[in-house]
């Protein structure tokens, strides 16, 4: 059984899903402890939890250690199967976490799956909906994944309620992926409004718009549960799409929610890089998990590199970073069996 520290490193979920996700592919069971021992609640919150039945649904793994505030976790998969699955967070907790638990073991099942998830579409500290279908989908179909991402319905914190649904086929065929330019970039933007005024996104929009010299923009009004309200900014590149998204709260004007959108698609602009902080973690397991390939990010966060001593220790693989042109580029290079 591979033992798992979860104190090391960056010591939040990451190091729990991607355990969860590889354990699950490669039929190995895993202990984890300290769990999210860097975060100020430690142990398994109601989120972490979903994405551990998750994992367990689709495996028929053995657990023990699965409930809310626990610290010390062993799963031990006994299969993969494929078919329709339904989840539930149970709170405005991200369903883009739980599907990407599931997502690679499925990759490697024998027929296809249709998951649906119950729970937060757009979150802080999670990958939104947008950034999964614009983003992360397109470069990983170029590495061979197929899979059709969809919402029924939107969810924001704090009340949730939202649903998506994803069809995911068997991996047939791997493909190499390299991504080193960015490419000629166009803008657009997206507020989100949820039973608030209108005004909240027209005001977040109008910002934006001059800000960023952006004239796509749009305001979307989904209905569904409790107030709720984020902006998405899309740079579309020739190579890759980077999403940047805010969101906003009780008590956060609408001003201050489109700034730190603007604030972070400008960091990006500068820097030259094609794939961003977050699209180079999510980056990391397709490579390692097909047939490899390189990308130039930004320098790593303590979260990727967390990420990457996780993949190590269930694949044979190579994960290199080094300096290029004041940029960084992250070379995968699974090992041959």
């Amino acid at each position: 059984m591979i033992e798992i520290d979860g104190s090391e490193g960056e010591g939040g979920g990451q190091v729990l899903r991607t355990s969860l996700a590889l354990s699950v592919i490669t039929r190995q069971p895993f202990r984890l402890f300290n769990i999210r021992a860097g975060r100020e609640k430690p142990g398994l919150g109601q989120q972490h939890l979903a994405c551990v039945r998750a994992a367990q649904q689709v495996s028929n793994a053995a657990v023990t250690g699965d409930e809310i505030g626990s610290r010390d976790l062993a799963f031990a998969p006994q299969g993969i199967y494929p078919g329709k699955h339904r989840f539930s967070v149970g709170s405005a907790g991200s369903a883009s976490l739980v599907l990407q638990t599931v997502l690679y073991p499925l990759l490697h099942a024998a027929g296809e799956s249709h998951v649906s998830i119950e729970g937060g579409t757009h979150n802080a500290w999670a990958p939104p909906l947008d950034f999964l279908q614009h983003a992360f989908l397109p470069l990983v179909g170029r590495a061979g994944i197929q899979m059709d991402l969809w919402a029924e319905r939107l969810g924001f914190f704090p009340a949730g309620g939202g649903e998506i649904h994803a069809r995911i086929q068997p991996w047939a065929v791997r493909e190499r992926l390299k991504l080193h330019e960015r490419g000629s970039v166009t803008l657009a933007a997206v507020a989100y409004v949820a039973n608030l005024p209108e005004n909240v996104g027209e005001r977040e929009l109008g910002i934006i718009g001059r800000a960023l010299n952006v004239s796509d923009l749009r305001q979307e009004r989904p209905g569904g549960l409790g107030p709720g309200n984020a902006v998405c900014v899309f740079a579309r590149g020739g190579h890759a799409t980077e999403v940047v998204t805010a969101f906003g709260k009780r008590g956060k004007a609408a001003e201050t929610v489109a700034k730190e959108a603007v604030r972070e698609m400008k960091a990006y602009l500068k820097s030259g890089a094609p794939v961003g902080e977050y699209l180079a973690d999510q980056l990391l397991l397709p490579l390692a998990l097909g047939a490899g390939g390189s990308f130039i990010t930004l320098k790593p966060t303590l979260h990727t590199t967390t990420n990457m001593a996780t993949i190590g220790r269930f694949v044979d693989v190579e994960i290199d970073v080094a300096e290029h042109q004041g940029l960084w580029c992250v070379t995968v290079a699974p090992k041959e069996k």
